[in-house]
């Protein structure tokens, strides 16, 4: 039996009306689909009845066993001749683990190929009406995992307190730590900063306040993860954009 192939397709915030037109031909054409925790129903919908769906979620506690099963699965598959998906939340190459699976599947010689999605670290902000860049007060981006940002984390925050937007994926656990450190770095208290839960999904929701006072924000605002964290001027523009009359969310 021929090997079939391993498409990872980045998925974007989940809804299907933001998947690529290459994603949802993937889908269609799918013998299996290996997917994320956070991806909507209406996506996997796409694909054909007869095609086999295995959620690959990942628990609390269980991210590098978890991902073992993931490489292996996606490996068997492909062995078994199928045309396999991988779809992912996201961008693949965005704190996806896509690097880490495209290096297993190549290890193992199984055909692959890498479908981009939208990142959460850019979705997330438009989805509340703030821009990552502006000309007038932000010429670049720092994306940075909210994983690594824990007392033990490998960050560089005298780099990142010196930059100007900072967005922080899966950072609801840490927002103190983020903050506080930020501050202790040199950024003023009084930069802007927003949490947007589970954006384009129905409960979306985003709170706003400032590096004092965020911690607080989300812990007030019940926010709960997924959630992204975004600490700069560029924040300012979706309280412009209210002032306005704009419908941001």
């Amino acid at each position: 039996m021929s090997v079939g192939k391993v498409y990872l397709v980045g998925a974007g915030p989940g809804s299907p009306d933001l998947l690529t037109i290459r994603a949802a031909e993937l889908l269609k054409a799918a013998d299996v689909i290996v997917h994320d925790r956070l991806i909507q129903e209406a996506a996997l919908a796409l694909a054909p009845p007869s095609a086999e769906r295995i959620d690959m979620g990942k628990p609390v506690g269980r991210h590098e066993s978890r991902q073992d099963e993931i490489n292996e699965l996606l490996v068997r598959k492909a062995r078994e001749g199928k045309t396999v998906v991988r779809l992912k939340g996201g961008d693949p190459f965005v704190f996806g683990r896509g690097g880490e699976e495209v290096e297993y599947l190549a290890e193992c010689h199984v055909p692959f190929e890498v479908v981009p999605g939208v990142s959460s670290s850019l979705a997330a902000p438009l989805s509340a009406g703030i821009a990552v860049t502006h000309r007038s007060n932000a010429s670049s981006v720092t994306i940075v995992t909210g994983h690594e940002c824990g007392e033990k984390g490998h960050v560089d925050w005298d780099a990142l307190a010196r930059l100007d937007t900072l967005v922080f994926l899966m950072a609801v656990h840490n927002v103190g730590n983020i903050a506080s450190r930020l501050i202790e770095h040199g950024r003023s208290p009084d930069t802007p900063a927003a949490m947007i839960q589970m954006a384009f999904w129905p409960d979306h929701r985003v709170v706003t306040g400032t590096l004092r006072t965020i911690a607080d924000d989300v812990r007030v605002g019940a926010i709960q993860p997924p959630a992204t964290l975004v600490v700069g001027e560029v924040v300012a523009l979706r309280r412009r954009l209210h002032a306005l009359g704009a419908g941001v969310q």
